[in-house]
C-alpha cells in the first residue's frame, strides 16, 4: 500500500479528457475491427446520422447563431479531449443494448472512459491496491462466475471505481497509478472474494465541453456510485457491467443512462461499520 494522498489539484476536465483519449489512443484499434466493413453500410449510417441532424434543424430553424455555437462546441470537445466522455456517458448505453440484447447471462452496461487493462493480479481472494488509510466504508464482495448451464468457471474479474472522493487513478492526479484497480482470478470452482471500499458518487469533470453542455441544457452531471468490472473465461463472452447501490438518488437520472436493476447490489451492513455483498455473474457462451 502507499501513503494516502488527497489530489492536491482538482482533476480538470481537459486533463482528464486528455488522458482518457490517450488510453483510448492505446488500448484500442478501431478501424482494424471494421476495415472490412461494406461501403454500403458506412454510407447508410452515414446518410441516416446526417439526415437525422438536417431534420432537426428543419423542425426546430436552427438559427446561423446555433450553428456557429454548435461548431465552436463541437472544436472545444475535440480540444479539450472530451470526445470519449461525451460519446461514452450519451451514446454508449445505446451501443452496448443492442450488443448484448442476445444474452441469457448477466446484464451488463457501458465501460466508460476510465478503464486501464493489466491492473495487477491479486488472485482470487485479495484486496484491491490501495492506500493506506484510503477513505471509504470497507466492502467485502463474495461471488462465482459460472457459465449459463451453471459450470464453473475459472474466470477472471477486472475491478476499477473511483475513490471517496470521486477520483479515478491515472486520470487525476497525485493518486497511486494501479489505486483501486486490480484483477481478481477465480479458481476452478469460480468463486472468488474482493476487498475494497464503497465508492461514492461524483459528477462527470464539468469545467470542459461536456460542462457546457450541461450546464447550458440545464442538465445534472452526477453518476450514482458504481464498481466497475470485466469478467471473462476461456470460451465465453465478456461482460463489462457497472454496479450500484440501493438508495442513491441519481440510480433513477444516471447522467450515462447506465443503471439497470439487475444491476443494483443488495449490500449488508456489518456491527463494525463495514460492509458485504453477494453478486455473482453468468457467463454467455461464445457463438462459433
Amino acid at each position: 500500500m502507499t501513503t494516502l494522498e488527497t489530489p492536491m489539484d482538482a482533476a480538470s476536465a481537459a486533463a482528464s479528457g486528455a488522458s482518457a483519449t490517450a488510453r483510448f489512443h492505446t488500448d484500442k484499434s478501431p478501424y482494424d475491427a471494421v476495415a472490412g466493413t461494406p461501403p454500403e453500410r458506412v454510407s447508410d449510417l452515414a446518410r441516416e446520422v446526417l439526415s437525422a441532424v438536417h431534420d432537426t434543424v428543419r423542425r426546430h430553424r436552427v438559427t446561423y447563431d446555433e450553428y456557429n455555437a454548435l461548431k465552436a462546441w463541437l472544436i472545444s470537445v475535440g480540444e479539450d479531449g472530451e470526445w470519449p466522455l461525451f460519446l461514452d456517458v450519451w451514446v454508449e448505453h445505446v451501443i452496448e443494448e443492442v450488443a448484448t440484447d442476445h444474452r441469457e447471462g448477466n446484464k451488463g452496461t457501458i465501460e466508460g472512459p476510465y478503464y486501464v487493462p493489466n491492473s495487477p493480479e491479486r488472485g482470487a481472494r485479495g484486496t484491491i491496491p490501495m492506500r493506506d488509510g484510503e477513505q471509504g466504508t470497507p466492502l467485502v464482495w463474495n461471488g462465482t462466475i459460472t457459465s449459463t448451464d451453471g459450470t464453473p468457471l475459472a474466470g477472471k474479474v477486472e475491478l476499477w471505481h473511483a475513490d471517496a472522493d470521486g477520483f479515478y487513478s491515472q486520470f487525476a492526479p497525485n493518486l497511486p497509478e494501479w489505486n483501486l484497480r486490480g484483477t481478481f482470478s477465480a479458481g476452478p470452482d469460480g468463486a472468488f472474494q474482493i476487498t475494497t471500499i464503497r465508492p461514492a458518487p461524483y459528477q462527470i469533470p464539468t469545467d470542459g465541453a461536456c460542462g457546457k453542455l450541461i450546464a447550458a441544457a440545464g442538465w445534472h452531471a452526477w453518476r450514482p456510485a458504481h464498481l466497475h468490472v470485466k469478467v471473462s473465461a476461456p470460451g465465453h463472452e465478456l461482460l463489462t457491467a457497472q454496479l450500484y447501490f440501493p438508495g442513491d438518488p441519481h440510480n433513477q437520472d444516471d447522467i450515462a443512462s447506465a443503471v439497470k436493476p439487475e444491476l443494483v447490489l443488495e449490500p449488508q451492513v456489518h456491527p463494525d461499520g463495514s460492509q458485504s455483498v453477494a453478486y455473482s455473474f453468468v457467463l454467455d457462451p461464445e457463438k462459433n
